[in-house]
């Protein structure tokens, strides 16, 4: 069968020119919460390996939804820098994407400058900090600031959005049982447990009008007993399909609860704990993150068995993203009906592999899964272990080989 890969691909009002899209990964490129000039240097390193179209990754709409101090914060005062990326990205052919969330309660008061807000009161051990349920009152200005942020995009020269609403985020927060336990209309039912995200949907569609393509991300399970299952996500699947949505991306965890069911493998703690600052979580994480974060053995194309039967349901484009890392695969599952792929690690592994994947049929990236880049993330840039400058510490290194030994 021909090859579709690169063939283009059209998702609302915008042609890809092939079908391959940098996922959405955190880059944790923005001090300040403004983008840096290290993020447009490397989307735009992805944009020149040709790719379709590459994402920016986890744009907070409000500050109260910053769950990273490196993390993009959509405001007006950024939008000239926004645009000189997206202006780098389409020079090279590609188009540009940003994904637009909120944490809810995945944040701190020292970095989200509020009590931490979420679907339901409670408490969020990972922080460690307490949670405040919003109030239905503050739901359609919540609502309002992702159709806001929209309108920041547009100007800043973006061609499409990527809504998140899974990994257990906000919109997430709300959908799942394990998360919302509202006693009001947004809670109980499944049919009130979208209504929130229907909100969102309204604005989001409103702002992005005719020109612009809008990919909402979602999970196809939770990940974990207690969750959402695969048929409640099927009937949040539909109703975005409903609401207007010109893509879904189909994905699966909850960062609080089953992170690697999420990115699979192993978390490399010493890793993780070797960048952190605060002695205490250092040290804490240390003793117990192999509990709090279980592995997940990876495998390629992890979602595709879920991800099947979501094709089977639905009739709008549908992005596949999980376990990417060569072309033979990567042509199966657009042979299945996925009008497109997203990926996250192999791109930073190999910003250039789709340029690769052109000429060579057999094309593989050299990434090795031991999340390294994961690991460092959550203090430092997202960075690929193999194209550092500076020599690892030896418990590290050792670490990754052991890991990727497992691989």
């Amino acid at each position: 069968m021909e090859s579709k890969l690169f063939t283009p691909v059209t998702l609302g009002p915008l042609t890809l020119r092939n079908r391959t899209i940098r996922s959405a990964a955190f880059e944790s490129m923005c001090p300040g919460n403004r983008p840096s000039r290290q993020l447009l240097d490397y989307h735009r390193s992805v944009a020149a390996g040709g790719v379709g179209m590459t994402t920016v990754a986890y744009a907070a709409v409000t500050r109260s939804g910053l769950s990273f101090d490196r993390q993009l914060w959509m405001r007006p005062e950024i939008v000239p820098d926004l645009r000189q990326l997206t202006d780098a990205i389409h020079a090279e052919g590609a188009a540009a994407s940003i994904q637009l969330g909120h944490c809810g309660n995945m944040s701190h008061k020292s970095i989200c400058g509020c009590t931490p807000v979420g679907a339901s009161t409670g408490f969020n051990l990972y922080s460690p900090t307490f949670v405040r349920g919003l109030r239905a009152d503050e739901l359609p200005a919540m609502a309002k600031a992702y159709g806001d942020a929209v309108c920041l995009a547009r100007e800043a020269g973006f061609d499409a959005v990527e809504v998140h609403a899974g990994h257990g985020y906000l919109i997430s927060q709300f959908l799942s049982p394990y998360t919302n336990h509202r006693k009001d209309e947004f809670g109980g039912s499944l049919s009130n447990r979208m209504r929130f995200m229907d909100m969102v949907m309204e604005e989001v569609m409103k702002a992005a009008g005719d020109d612009m393509a809008v990919l909402v991300k979602v999970n196809m399970r939770d990940g974990f007993k207690g969750g959402m299952e695969l048929d409640e996500a099927l009937e949040v699947a539909h109703r975005l399909q409903d609401d207007g949505a010109h893509a879904l991306v189909l994905s699966g965890g909850f960062v609080s609860k089953a992170p690697m069911y999420v990115m699979r493998g192993e978390m490399p703690i010493r890793t993780m704990t070797h960048y952190m600052t605060a002695l205490w979580l250092k040290y804490g994480v240390r003793m117990v993150g192999k509990y709090m974060i279980p592995s997940v053995p990876f495998q390629e194309a992890y979602f595709l068995e879920d991800a099947l039967k979501f094709r089977a349901s639905l009739t709008l484009p549908l992005v596949y993203v999980g376990g990417l890392v060569a072309r033979t695969k990567i042509d199966e599952v657009l042979n299945h009906g996925f009008e497109a792929v997203q990926m996250g690690r192999a791109l930073l592994n190999e910003p250039g592999f789709v340029n690769r994947m052109r000429q060579e049929e057999a094309a593989r990236c050299s990434c090795k899964h031991s999340n390294y880049c994961i690991a460092r993330m959550y203090t430092l840039d997202m960075a690929c272990h193999q194209h550092l400058k500076e020599q690892l510490p030896s418990c590290i290194r050792k670490e990754i080989e052991q890991i990727e030994a497992k691989g």
